[in-house]
């Protein structure tokens, strides 16, 4: 049984969660996130796709419910005792025999909190869900109970994230070694994810994003693999992963020569990205990150070329992406910054007047006494 985290870690994390129910007067919480089952338990596996649901009564009991190929996972990499399984056939009806696992447990009648809001719960396994527990508890959408007892950090946590950033950094390093006219982005992402395996990390819960020419406006990955022009810009948003644990980064590079706007853009992201760090702070709000972010890049002229968003909440995620969220930095959200939080911050221009693009992001952890940079790289523009 390899678990990442101490016992002592693992049992602090139950009785935040046991409290939490408590305050919210819960009998059971039903599991469907695989961020809440591996946070909670260390269990690690992409079974997810299928029905599977980790059971936490407020008597501190578990019980996983999951398929055959993932009683292995479960023992070999979670603590978790209680593991049923439920047979793929046809007319198998998984809700059903978690159902059964509730009666069991005396749970008919109680109050039971549901992860709604996950990937883990398609929305056809939610009607299921909810035809076979009606009239049998009461059903509440307690999504966020485990999601924002993972906002904060522990200690051991922190540990994975350094490590985390440093391959983010390596993957960086990698792209400056390789990148330049005439080469494929296929070649520059080879290179990058070969220094994050070799430096112990784990698949990014989501794809690179990388794209120049006209695919360097683009935040999403795409499968067109372009070869650099001699004048070329090219935009990579990535992530170092350590235990499922990511620190991104993002940049965009001119090749071979930089546009006069170029210029213009990045100084502008980094200007709004140095006053996101002043706003990062313990006892500012998370929306405040986002308000400065945009008063800047407007006051630059680039209010038609920013998001509405600045970035988000990081920690160990699994597919289909590496956005911790909640929370996100957007206007208005109240969630209130406290240390040991991380966060990545993103400066994103996408000029598409003149197909031009500048990306400016880096991971922050929240201290006592401010924020640090996670990542150790200069934030120069730099042109290959």
């Amino acid at each position: 049984m390899a678990l990442h985290f101490t016992k002592q870690e693992f049992l602090n994390r139950k009785n935040k969660v046991l409290n939490s129910m408590k305050e919210q007067n819960l009998n059971a919480l039903l599991m469907f996130k695989q961020e809440s089952m591996y946070w909670l338990t260390g269990y690690d596996t992409f079974g997810f796709v299928f029905f599977q649901s980790l059971i936490l009564r407020d008597d501190g009991e578990i019980i996983l419910l999951t398929r055959a190929p993932d009683l292995r996972q479960a023992q070999n990499t979670s603590n978790i005792k209680n593991i049923k399984i439920w047979e793929d056939k046809e007319g198998s009806s998984p809700s059903d025999i978690l159902k059964d696992i509730l009666t069991n447990l005396n749970l008919k009648g109680k109050n039971i909190g549901v992860e709604y809001d996950s990937y883990g719960l398609t929305g056809r396994n939610a009607l299921k869900l909810n035809s076979s527990l009606k009239d049998f508890g009461y059903l509440k959408d307690n999504s966020e109970l485990i999601s924002y007892l993972r906002i904060i950090k522990s200690d051991e946590e922190i540990f994975y994230v350094r490590k985390a950033a440093k391959l983010a950094d390596d993957a960086l390093s990698a792209v400056w070694k390789t990148a330049k006219a005439g080469v494929n982005e296929g070649k520059i992402l080879a290179e990058m994810q070969k220094v994050v395996f070799e430096g112990g990390g784990d698949y990014p819960a989501n794809d690179y994003i990388i794209g120049s020419g006209h695919n360097a406006l683009l935040c999403r990955y795409q499968s067109e693999k372009r070869i650099l022009d001699k004048q070329d810009q090219l935009s990579i948003e990535w992530a170092g992963t350590y235990k499922h644990y990511h620190s991104a980064m993002f940049r965009t590079i001119p090749i071979g020569k930089a546009h006069q706007n170029h210029f213009k853009m990045y100084d502008a992201c980094a200007e709004a990205l140095t006053n996101c760090e002043k706003k990062l702070i313990k006892g500012n709000k998370v929306g405040d990150v986002f308000d400065i972010h945009a008063e800047t890049l407007d006051e630059h002229g680039y209010k038609n070329s920013r998001m509405n968003a600045c970035g988000y909440s990081l920690g160990a995620t699994f597919s289909p992406n590496w956005m911790d969220v909640p929370p996100m930095i957007f206007t208005g959200n109240p969630l209130i910054i406290k240390p040991g939080m991380v966060f990545f911050m993103h400066m994103i221009l996408m000029d598409s007047e003149n197909q031009l693009a500048m990306n400016l992001g880096e991971t922050y952890l929240v201290t006592e006494k401010g924020n640090e940079r996670l990542g150790k790289q200069k934030l120069d523009l730099t042109i290959l």
